[in-house]
């Protein structure tokens, strides 16, 4: 039998001039405020050229993580102040997906924010493509293998990607998208808990409820059923990762 195994991943020296600089900043060894080594230093003791450093900078700039200023060098920066979308990726990439529960209650209570609008805004103007799309994620869950962790996030993200593009909302997908990373981490990790027990399909339920509210026009109901669904996994998630009687605070 042949054995499908995904290509291995060896990072570039600037993927991994990121990824230390990462990890001395979100560990707090970098200070906000204090400033880096010269690049031809700092190039000297990461081993890289320094063409390859200042590119791994300005990523780092472009999370939100340094400032670089012109002949004074580059700066650690408070992420809560300068940081990005992209700086989401960056926190779980350095925690190895293990997240601190005020780190996971922040993702949570977003969500929820976020979440109830899109389902309140899709139950409002649904075209039939989009209700067809819906019906074909719905077929899609009840054909999906249960053992299949990955799969079971990937079509999750779909489902609530569609919820909020029927939003109608340009702004929305787009920020959906830009989530995709650590929402697939999160949800891959909750759906291999809970492999093999009936948390799963009580999800697939909450889709199926979600999509006749929105079949049915009543934005009220989509709004219930969305904050419904959403604190429903909170609680899981906060039980994974040992939050308090696993209760997201939310």
């Amino acid at each position: 039998m042949d054995i499908l195994l995904e290509p291995v991943q060896v990072q570039s020296l600037k993927e991994a001039c990121i990824t230390k600089l990462q990890e001395l900043i979100l560990s707090g060894k970098l200070k906000i405020g204090q400033a880096l080594p010269p690049e031809r230093r700092l190039a000297e003791q990461l081993g890289v050229s320094r063409p390859v450093l200042h590119e791994a900078l300005v990523d780092l700039a472009g999370k939100g993580l340094v400032t670089i200023v012109p002949r004074r060098g580059a700066f650690v920066s408070d992420f809560r102040t300068s940081g990005s979308l992209a700086m989401l990726t960056a926190l779980i990439s350095y925690r190895n997906g293990e997240l601190d529960q005020p780190f996971l209650e922040s993702l949570l209570q977003m969500r929820l924010l976020m979440e109830v609008e899109t389902a309140r805004l899709a139950a409002i103007h649904p075209t039939p493509e989009q209700l067809e799309q819906f019906h074909d994620l719905i077929e899609q869950e009840q054909q999906v293998n249960r053992q299949d962790s990955r799969a079971l996030a990937e079509l999750d993200f779909s489902f609530h990607q569609l919820i909020a593009i029927a939003s109608g909302n340009l702004v929305y997908p787009l920020v959906i998208n830009s989530f995709k990373p650590v929402y697939t981490n999160l949800t891959s990790r909750f759906f291999k808990h809970h492999l093999g027990d009936g948390v799963i399909d009580e999800v697939f339920h909450f889709h199926r409820q979600l999509v006749t509210a929105i079949e049915s026009l009543n934005p009220h109901l989509a709004s219930m059923i969305m904050s419904e669904m959403l604190l429903h996994g909170a609680r899981y998630l906060m039980s994974i990762y040992g939050g308090k009687n696993g209760n997201p605070n939310l």
